[in-house]
């Protein structure tokens, strides 16, 4: 039996699987659990009927289970860990927040009109805090295999590197090395390659964002 979910599609594009990273991270648990799914596609900016009608907030993703739909990345992903346990993703209670600051300050970074308001600073420090945690325990979160952790922060990294790439000619560092071959890692991985928007689903989702 495959397992339902509802996962943002593409901006202008509602056949196709859209930008959302938190419908990413929960996709990438399902691949790498090797879990058979459903995927229905939510055009979020015109979001269907029944839709709505099991899943009244109308957030993305939502998941299936004994008949219930469950919202929340975070409670899909705890759930989906419970249900199917092998290979296990569960991620050392020390290493829970390892890179939880990206995501917010590369926001920041990439909405910002002005160069000297730190914002760019704020991002590489997490990003350097992050650098310094796979040094030590890599080249993954927790080792050598990959964790919930890796996969809540691929999604992430993805859309820091191809929007910062192109609203900003940014990247990361050639000095964060470890941190750039995580991504590589990551990036190269089935699961990702399986569940990843395209670049330009990316950037149409974050223009309205970065020139509102």
């Amino acid at each position: 039996m495959a397992v339902e979910i509802c996962v943002k599609a593409a901006v202008g594009a509602p056949n196709v699987l859209g930008d959302c990273p938190f419908s990413q991270r929960a996709l990438l648990t399902l691949e790498e659990k090797k879990v058979p799914y459903k995927m229905h596609l939510i055009n979020v900016s015109d979001k269907p009927k029944w839709f709505l009608e099991v899943n009244p907030e109308g957030k993305v993703p939502v998941i299936k289970f004994d008949e219930k739909w469950i919202p929340d990345s975070d409670v899909i992903v705890a759930l989906l860990e419970e249900k199917y346990p092998n290979p296990s993703l569960s991620t050392p209670s020390e290493f829970a927040s390892v890179g939880s600051k990206i995501f917010p300050t590369f926001v920041s970074f990439l909405k910002s009109k002005d160069a000297s308001d730190g914002t760019e600073q704020a991002l590489l420090d997490e990003l350097k805090a992050l650098e310094e945690h796979l040094k030590a325990h890599g080249p993954y979160v927790n080792g050598v295999n990959i964790c919930s952790v890796d996969l809540s922060l691929a999604p992430k990294l993805y859309h820091l590197e191809v929007a910062l790439g192109h609203f900003k000619k940014w990247s990361v560092p050639e000095s964060l090395s470890h941190v750039r071959n995580y991504m590589k890692l990551l990036f190269e991985r089935e699961s990702f390659q399986k569940t990843k928007a395209a670049k330009e689903y990316v950037i149409a989702g974050w223009a309205p964002k970065v020139n509102p």
